[in-house]
C-alpha cells in the first residue's frame, strides 16, 4: 500500500531527517585512523537521543546497533564493532535512521578515512552523482523506472556495478514502505509519483561486479568479488514543485 504524506507529517519526516544528517556529519567528522566502528556508533546515538529521537535501526529485526557502518568491500548493513578499527585509506559507508514522534528519517554517506586512492574517490563520487540524477527524477508525473534508470545510466557509463539484491524504499511511519525503489530500471515505467510519496533513494554502487554475498553474522553484505563499494542515500518528499531532500532546508 502507497502512504501519501501530509505537510505535518513531512514536517515530522524532516525533523527526524536532521536529526540523521546531523549525525552522519558527527560521524564523518570523527572518523579517523584508530578510530573505531562502535566509537561512532555511540556518538550517534548519543546526538540523536539528546536531539528527541531515537535511532531508528537499533531493534529493528534484530539489528543490534544504530549505525550500519561498511568498510571497503562492504556494501551496506554492517555491525558497528569495538573490533573494527579504521585504518588510513579505508572508505567508510554509514546508513543512520532516526524516529521523531513515530515518524522516520533515513540517509547514507560515503567518505575516505584520510586520503583514498583515485579509484576509491571516483567510485565514491560517481555513486553520490548518482543519487543526485536519481534526485532530479523525483516529480510529480514521473516513473519509479526513471529514478532507476537515471542511477544505473551514470554508474555503467563510469564502468562500475549496480546493486541488485538491495533497492531504495518509501519510508513514513515505517522505516520501510512500499514502493521498492530500485537503482536499475526503464524510463517510463512502474509506479508514476505522485505529491507526498517519499522515497528513500539509495544507491549502491560497486567498483565490479554487483553480485553480492553475506557475512555468517547474517547482515553485513560485501561484494562477490572483494571490490570496493559506496553508498548514498537521502529521503526524498515528491512536491508539486519538484523533490524536497528531507533534513537539509530550514522549516
Amino acid at each position: 500500500m502507497i502512504f501519501l504524506k501530509s505537510e505535518g507529517e513531512l514536517e515530522l519526516m524532516h525533523r527526524a531527517n536532521v536529526l540523521v544528517h546531523r549525525a552522519l556529519e558527527l560521524v564523518r567528522e570523527a572518523a579517523a585512523p584508530g578510530v573505531t566502528t562502535a566509537e561512532l556508533d555511540e556518538l550517534a546515538e548519543n546526538l540523536i537521543r539528546e536531539g528527541g529521537g531515537r535511532p531508528a535501526f537499533k531493534g529493528y529485526c534484530g539489528f543490534p546497533a544504530t549505525l550500519c557502518t561498511s568498510v571497503n568491500d562492504e556494501i551496506v548493513h554492517g555491525i558497528p564493532s569495538p573490533k573494527v578499527v579504521l585504518a588510513e585509506g579505508d572508505i567508510l559507508s554509514v546508513d543512520c535512521g532516526a524516529v521523531v514522534e513515530g515518524y522516520y528519517g533515513d540517509a547514507a554517506v560515503t567518505f575516505a578515512v584520510g586520503k583514498a586512492s583515485s579509484e576509491a574517490e571516483r567510485l565514491m563520487e560517481t555513486t553520490r552523482r548518482c543519487l543526485e540524477d536519481a534526485v532530479d527524477q523525483v516529480r510529480p508525473g514521473s516513473r519509479l523506472g526513471d529514478i532507476g534508470a537515471a542511477v544505473q545510466r551514470r554508474a555503467e557509463a563510469a564502468g562500475f556495478g549496480v546493486v541488485r539484491e538491495f533497492v531504495g524504499h518509501g519510508i513514513g511511519r515505517s522505516l520501510h514502505e512500499d514502493p521498492q525503489v530500485p537503482n536499475f530500471g526503464k524510463p517510463g515505467t512502474g509506479l508514476q509519483l505522485k505529491p507526498g510519496l517519499v522515497l528513500a533513494i539509495e544507491p549502491m554502487i560497486t567498483a565490479g561486479s554487483w553480485r553480492v554475498r553475506v557475512d555468517d553474522d547474517g547482515w553485513t553484505a560485501r561484494t562477490e568479488d572483494g571490490k570496493l563499494a559506496a553508498h548514498f542515500e537521502y529521503s526524498v518528499a515528491v512536491t508539486a514543485n519538484g523533490p524536497r531532500v528531507l533534513g537539509f532546508e530550514e522549516s
